[in-house]
C-alpha cells in the first residue's frame, strides 16, 4: 500500500503578517501583566535595604564611567560638528546655546539610556536568565520567597531612581567637554559662549531631559527583568534574552523620546508661555566675569 504524502500548507504573507501581529500582542500583553505584578509588589512590601542598595551601587555606582565617557564625547562631537556651519553663517558664538539645549533635552538622555540599556539591561537580563536555566528562580519560590518581589522589585526601581542621576552626570560632563573643545581648541569666546547659553537654555530643557530619563529607566528595568525571566533553556536562550533586553530596550526609549517630547513641548506652552532661565539676571554678570 502506498504511503499517502500530505502536504503542508504553504505559508504566505498574510500567514506572516497574522502569525507576527499575535506574537506581537501576546508579548505586550505578557509585559504588562509583568509589570502589574511587579507593581503590586512593590506597593504592597517594604523592599529590604541591602538588596535595594545592592541593585543601586550595580546599576548606580559602577556604571558613572560609562556614563562620564558618553557624555563628555557627546558634547565634543557635537562642538565639532556645529562649528564649520556655524562659522559659515559667522555665529559660532551662537554654539553653545545649541550644543546645550540638544544635549540636556535629547542626546544626553538618550544616549545615556541607550549605553545603560546595553550595559545594565543586558546584564540583569543574563543573571535572571541563568537563575532561570539553573532554577534558583523555582528554587526562590519553594523557600516562601516571591522572585518578582525579592527580584525584580529592586532592580526596576534602582533603575528609574537612579538613569535620571546619571543623565544628570552626562549632561554636566557633555557641556563641559563642549566648552572645553569650543572655547580652548576651537578659539570661541568664552564670554560670549556662556551668554547665549544662559539667554537659550532654559529650566524646562533640563526638566524635560530628566523627566524624559525616568521614562527611560522603568522601560529598560521592566524589559531586562521580563526578558530573563522568560528565558530560554541553555547558553543560546540566555544570550538570546541579553540581546532582546538591549534591542527591545532601545526600541522603547526611541518611541518614548518621540512621545514624551510632543508631550512635554505641548505642556510647556501651557505652563510657561514665556521662558525660563536656569539662572536669574543677578547671577549672570557674576557668572561671566568669572568665567571670562
Amino acid at each position: 500500500m502506498d504511503a499517502i504524502q500530505v502536504t503542508q500548507p504553504r505559508e504566505t504573507v498574510i500567514h506572516t503578517v497574522g502569525r507576527l501581529a499575535i506574537e506581537f500582542v501576546l508579548s505586550v500583553g505578557d509585559l504588562a501583566l509583568f509589570g502589574l505584578s511587579m507593581t503590586g509588589w512593590l506597593i504592597r512590601r517594604r523592599i529590604r535595604r541591602s538588596v535595594l542598595l545592592e541593585n543601586m551601587y550595580e546599576i548606580g555606582v559602577r556604571s558613572i564611567p560609562v556614563v562620564v565617557i558618553t557624555g563628555g564625547f557627546i558634547g565634543m562631537v557635537l562642538a565639532v560638528q556645529s562649528y564649520n556651519q556655524f562659522r559659515l553663517m559667522r555665529l559660532e558664538t551662537r554654539m553653545g546655546s545649541v550644543i546645550n539645549v540638544a544635549l540636556v533635552q535629547e542626546l544626553g538622555p538618550v544616549l545615556a539610556a541607550t549605553m545603560l540599556a546595553g550595559r545594565v539591561g543586558s546584564a540583569m537580563a543574563s543573571q535572571l536568565g541563568t537563575m532561570r536555566v539553573t532554577e534558583q528562580i523555582d528554587a526562590l519560590r519553594v523557600l516562601g520567597a516571591n522572585p518578582i518581589h525579592y527580584l525584580v522589585v529592586p532592580r526596576f526601581l534602582s533603575c528609574v531612581l537612579l538613569i535620571p542621576l546619571l543623565t544628570a552626570i552626562a549632561d554636566a560632563i557633555g557641556i563641559i567637554g563642549g566648552w572645553f573643545l569650543g572655547t580652548q581648541v576651537l578659539g570661541i569666546s568664552s564670554f560670549h559662549y556662556w551668554q547665549h547659553s544662559i539667554d537659550y537654555a532654559t529650566a524646562y530643557d533640563v526638566f524635560n531631559g530628566l523627566f524624559k530619563s525616568m521614562f527611560f529607566g522603568a522601560a529598560i528595568g521592566l524589559i531586562a527583568c521580563h526578558r530573563g525571566f522568560n528565558c530560554g533553556a541553555g547558553a543560546e536562550g540566555v544570550g538570546k534574552a541579553a540581546t532582546e533586553a538591549f534591542v527591545y530596550s532601545f526600541v522603547v526609549i526611541l518611541a518614548l523620546d518621540f512621545f514624551l517630547g510632543i508631550f512635554l513641548s505641548a505642556l510647556y506652552y501651557v505652563i510657561w508661555p514665556a521662558p525660563v532661565k536656569l539662572v536669574n539676571a543677578g547671577c549672570v554678570d557674576h557668572l561671566l566675569h568669572f568665567m571670562s
